[in-house]
């Protein structure tokens, strides 16, 4: 009898502890949460987390985009009542996917780690620059749109039938880029083939519409890329318009030269 009412006992010892045990469990030293579970472009993400212990640090917060590319990075700081919050916007030139995204938090060590995740709706707003460049040493001047970036030059390679282009980057972007066929071109006989494209010497995946008369690319490219290179059966003609226009000055030149020469060597009767 005694010995049952000892288990009872001891029953009721651990279901009174189990109820008092803190609200923060073993994996529960880092909770965070948004205040709502859906955004649209510009809305204010307000995340709002509390931590169990204070341990006089800052907490680390990522976010990541649908694909696994980092959105924004921060460092909150926890107040005397163990809480941090910040304010994030929705949207800009790293967010402009819609679909799911991650908030990770981390206070002190990698085992003190949440996360939470919203859904956005995508960005609307134009984060693309366009305009011409002109292509070095020729007098053709490209249609480009370029986001995450800017374009610094454009050069052709006639050996290798190719245009590198140099980049000035700092985030993941695309280049969209009209090419005239009478610049560089990549064909198989008379029928079209493919361009090959690099980047940073690493082939790349690309997109491409045609016409009769252009070639038009959009090529992704990550963070810190310096150089795409286009690679194609031929650049430049030859002879362009303007040394057409040299060749022909030349060539007047020298038969100038050479009938005022034949004048001058023959004999006066």
């Amino acid at each position: 009898m005694n010995t049952h009412l000892s288990v009872l006992t001891l029953s009721a010892i651990i279901i009174a502890s189990i109820g008092l045990a803190p609200a923060f469990g073993l994996d529960d030293s880092i909770v965070v949460a948004t205040d709502k579970t859906s955004y649209q472009d510009g809305d204010t993400i307000l995340v709002t987390g509390e931590v169990r212990d204070i341990l006089g640090s800052p907490v680390s917060l990522i976010m990541k985009a649908p694909n696994g590319n980092l959105v924004t990075v921060a460092q909150i700081d926890v107040n005397s009542e163990k809480k941090f919050s910040t304010e994030l916007t929705a949207g800009g030139a790293l967010m402009k996917s819609d679909g799911t995204y991650t908030i990770e938090v981390t206070y002190g060590s990698q085992t003190r780690t949440a996360e939470t995740t919203f859904t956005f709706g995508g960005s609307t707003a134009e984060s693309s620059k366009g305009t011409t460049v002109a292509v070095s040493g020729t007098d053709y001047n490209l249609s480009y749109k370029i986001t995450g970036g800017n374009l610094v030059s454009i050069t052709p390679n006639v050996d290798a039938h190719s245009l590198t282009i140099a980049l000035s980057n700092t985030e993941d972007g695309s280049l969209v880029i009209t090419l005239p066929r009478s610049l560089i071109d990549a064909k198989t006989g008379e029928q079209d083939s493919t361009f090959f494209v690099t980047i940073d010497g690493e082939e790349a995946n690309f997109e491409e519409t045609v016409s009769d008369t252009d070639r038009t690319l959009t090529i992704q490219f990550s963070a810190g890329a310096e150089e795409i290179e286009i690679i194609g059966t031929t650049v430049i003609p030859e002879f362009g318009a303007i040394a057409v226009m040299i060749l022909a000055v030349s060539i007047i030149s020298i038969i100038a030269v050479s009938a005022k020469s034949r004048l001058s060597i023959m004999p006066k009767y």
